[in-house]
């Protein structure tokens, strides 16, 4: 099967699956579920065919072209560029994505607006597919548009409650303040080269390096803020939760968030070890500022969100850490290239893993009829057998246990900061092993002890089509960080993978992703004992758990800065604007012309006498005109 046509079909089938659900299959829920899952299984056929079979080919066609001064012309395509990344991304994209719709059949089947979530599903495939394989910065900016507006929709699927929609709002509004910094480094970036097109950038970047800035860098990085939530635009993530689980599961934690990530190893020629350098220490804060934030959370949801917020920001951290091999001395495309790689690895390795978690939370939020508070679980161990299983694997993978594939990718992380940046190193270390606490936490609190609640008491274990995910995402949890997996496909990322050669270091890494999994589970069950029916921080250090709780109030921060902030300087303005443009300039010069028009209309009343007045009024004034210029 011909490359392109492969591509247009991958782009109509989840277009044209929402399409139809939208028009007609609104209120025929189930058949609308099916079909969304069938063209999800369609889709992942295809990609699978175009990644491990088809030959690589670009594709592209003209989609806008205007004619420019001098005879120039301004075109953009609508186009594809299809190589090892994208690929290694679209692998995700269809495993997860299937796995989540085919989840979904079981969590979302008894929701009465059924047809409405699989049909955002399918927009969201459109949307995330566009990323994935755009050719061009323009392109790539409308689809990340459509992914936040995806986002949106299903953060708000239940729009009767007050939270879900404060959250699809403030996830919209926090990307678009992102989203802002990253239109204006796409034209940053055409003011400079020229062109939109990726491979035409590149060229470009690698003949004319002068041309980069650490500006440019920075600006298309406020794209990845959002989209990724680093700090201090990080605030949305959480509240997305509200979203179904399974939303949380494909967009919240292994593919959207993870855009960002993908985008910055997509344009990584284009940053500088300057602008990476600020990346670095962007995602080293964010990953131990979400750990410890973590603590404070009894919604088994929001642990799993600031875990992702703290994974994601080891991914981010280990794109800046190319910057500082390249200023080490290993090589600009060798040192951007092993930033980018082991990004991209660990950003694989944690979809599945991520995706496994989140699952297996709505597995057990279903089980207990919708409660997510960890402290009203308990003993969930012999009635969820398989879900315990699968989420006990989960738990390692995070935790770094050896051979796990959460291992594998951090292992690599570390030892590239342990290379470069000894300060990062150590930051992120204690953060791997704040994450084997966390999770030890929230794996003890649920699992075992006695039911603290009716809901836990009488839970069950979830049906086939919840389990089969969840066990298809275990074994990728397993076998994910075995560079065998990837195939023949990926050679340029797996090769660009630094590999610690000292026998020492790696030692070092067996023994900590050990202590850090495992150990991390024995102290999180001597601290907070399954017995307890309240936190121990919280009884403890009661004012501590609140602030975590409030993370670390950041959040009411921009509360405060909006309401006696921004919303003051916007009245000021408002005034501003009603009292001389919208009133002097606007309704001023209105009124002058007006009066103008009423005195005008005055001359002409179709009156004699009036007229005779007037004729007699001009007389004179011509006459003192007159008089006066004699006189002189």
């Amino acid at each position: 099967m011909d490359a392109a046509l492969i591509y247009q079909l991958l782009f109509l089938i989840p277009l044209v699956t929402a399409a139809v659900i939208a028009c007609f299959m609104r209120k025929k829920h189930s058949l609308a579920a099916r079909l969304s899952v069938v063209s999800a299984a369609v889709f992942s056929g295809l990609g699978l065919y175009l990644i491990y079979a088809a030959e690589r080919t670009d594709w592209s066609v003209s989609w806008l072209s205007l004619a420019m001064p001098g005879g120039r012309t301004f075109e953009i395509g609508f186009g594809v560029l299809f190589n090892d990344l994208s690929a290694l991304m679209l692998l995700v994209l269809i495993i997860v994505g299937l796995l989540v719709q085919v989840f979904s059949l079981g969590y979302m089947k008894d929701d009465p607006s059924k047809a409405r979530f699989f049909g955002g599903l399918s927009i969201f495939m459109f949307s995330m597919l566009g990323i994935v394989l755009a050719d061009n910065l323009v392109m790539i900016f409308i689809f990340w548009e459509l992914v936040g507006f995806s986002s949106y929709v299903l953060i708000n699927h239940y729009f009767d409650k007050p939270t879900a929609v404060a959250a699809s709002k403030k996830a919209f509004i926090v990307n678009r303040v992102g989203d802002f910094g990253f239109l204006l480094g796409i034209v940053f970036v055409y003011w400079q080269f020229g062109t939109f097109n990726l491979v035409e950038l590149e060229a470009k970047a690698a003949l004319s390096p002068g041309l980069l800035s650490t500006g440019m860098g920075l600006l298309l990085f406020c794209g990845v803020l959002g989209k990724s939530a680093q700090m201090p635009l990080h605030v949305w993530l959480p509240d997305a939760m509200e979203g179904p689980t399974p939303i949380s599961a494909l967009i919240h934690a292994a593919t959207m968030v993870a855009a960002g990530i993908y985008f910055t190893a997509r344009v990584y020629f284009l940053m500088t070890p300057e602008a990476l350098n600020v990346v670095m220490w962007i995602g080293t804060i964010t990953a131990v500022f979400a750990a410890i934030v973590a603590f404070g959370q009894n919604d088994i949801k929001k642990v799993l969100a600031f875990s992702t917020l703290s994974q994601l920001g080891y991914m981010v951290a280990a794109l800046g850490l190319g910057g500082q091999a390249v200023a080490h001395g290993h090589g600009v495309e060798a040192g951007i290239a092993a930033g980018a790689a082991v990004a991209m690895f660990h950003l694989t390795t944690h979809a599945f893993f991520k995706a496994l978690l989140f699952l297996n939370s709505g597995s057990i939020i279903h089980a207990c009829h919708h409660e997510q508070d960890i402290y009203k679980m308990g003993g969930l161990s012999g009635k969820m057998k398989v879900t315990f299983a699968t989420f006990t694997i989960g738990v390692l993978a995070i935790g770094g246990f050896p051979f796990l594939a959460g291992f594998f990718s951090k292992d690599t992380i570390l030892h590239l900061a342990h290379e470069n940046n000894t300060i990062v190193y150590y930051i992120l270390l204690a953060t791997a092993a704040l994450t084997g606490l966390y999770m030890g936490r929230l794996y003890v609190v649920t699992f075992f002890g006695k039911a603290r609640s009716d809901n836990a008491a009488h839970a069950k274990e979830s049906g086939p089509a919840m389990l089969i995910p969840l066990l298809i995402l275990a074994v990728l949890s397993c076998v994910g960080g075995y560079t065998a997996f990837y195939g023949h496909g990926f050679h340029d990322i797996v090769h660009a993978i630094p590999h610690a050669t000292d026998s020492g270091f790696q030692t070092l890494m067996y023994i900590t992703g050990t202590v850090f999994s495992i150990g991390g589970i024995i102290l999180a069950w001597l601290i907070w004992s399954p017995r307890r029916d309240v936190d121990t921080l919280e009884s403890g250090a009661p004012a501590v758990f609140k602030a975590l709780g409030n993370r670390l109030y950041i959040d009411a921060f921009y509360d405060w800065y909006v309401e006696k902030v921004q919303d003051r300087v916007a009245l000021i303005l408002s005034f501003l604007d009603q009292l001389l443009i919208s009133g002097l300039m606007v309704r001023g010069t209105a009124g002058i012309v007006g009066l103008f028009g009423i005195v005008s209309r005055s001359l002409h009343t179709g009156n004699l006498a009036g007229y005779v007045y007037w004729f007699a009024i001009g007389v004179l004034v011509l006459g003192a005109i007159a008089f006066g210029t004699l006189k002189i």
